[in-house]
């Protein structure tokens, strides 16, 4: 089991509920990403920065953004399951694919509000969670957002600000839409997602990180 898995289940057992709900699981149908609708001049991006839970949020917020999709990305397994990307042999990573339109937000706003949620210090792992698949990443998908997140990268190292920064810049390859149940879970289980939220420490460590720069 999971360490989130296993926290959503201590949450459940605390809170005294005598039923989980089922969830039925939503095709992994790659084509249903974000990628296969960007004929309206909308424009992709895809992140990793741990779990996908709490990535999805701070890009909802943004003006612009159509739609986020959680997901998984960088490995060699076609259509994987969240519990064998959970199990660490996939190679895949937990990540959030975002639409968006570049006449109202761009590219570099996202590099600026990804950076900010992620502790870009740790290899193959975010907070509570560990393993490669919660490993952070930029997935660029042309060389105009190569070039951006490689510079936006270099110039965090420059500042001498953290030890290292160990966050990959590689290209996209397929994405995977997680199942259905995760999709938007923040707003489906609000009180499970802050209580994981708040016991992984994510807000702690973003303030300790990036001080004035996160906002909560």
């Amino acid at each position: 089991m999971s360490h989130k898995a296993f926290m959503i289940l201590t949450i459940l057992l605390g809170l005294g509920l005598a039923t989980i709900s089922v969830y039925s699981l939503a095709s992994n149908d790659a084509d249903q990403s974000a990628a296969s609708q960007t004929g309206d001049g909308y424009a992709v991006a895809t992140f990793a920065g741990g779990c996908f839970w709490c990535m999805e949020p701070p890009y909802d917020e943004l003006d612009g953004v159509i739609s986020t999709t959680s997901g998984y990305i960088g490995g060699k397994v076609d259509n994987p399951t969240y519990d064998q990307v959970s199990a660490g042999y996939t190679g895949h990573t937990e990540a959030v694919e975002i639409l968006y339109d570049p006449e109202q937000v761009t590219y570099q706003d996202l590099l600026d509000v990804f950076w900010v949620n992620i502790d870009p210090t740790v290899r193959d792992r975010q907070f509570c969670d560990g393993g490669n698949q919660y490993r952070t990443g930029i997935f660029y998908h042309n060389e105009e957002e190569k070039q951006l997140a490689e510079a936006y990268k270099q110039k965090l190292i420059d500042t001498g600000r953290f030890n290292q920064v160990v966050t990959e810049v590689t290209a996209a390859t397929t994405f995977y839409p997680a199942e259905e149940y995760h999709q938007d879970y923040y707003m489906k289980n609000p009180l499970r997602y802050k209580y994981y939220r708040y016991s992984c420490g994510r807000d702690n460590r973003l303030e300790e990180l990036w001080g004035d720069a996160y906002k909560k």
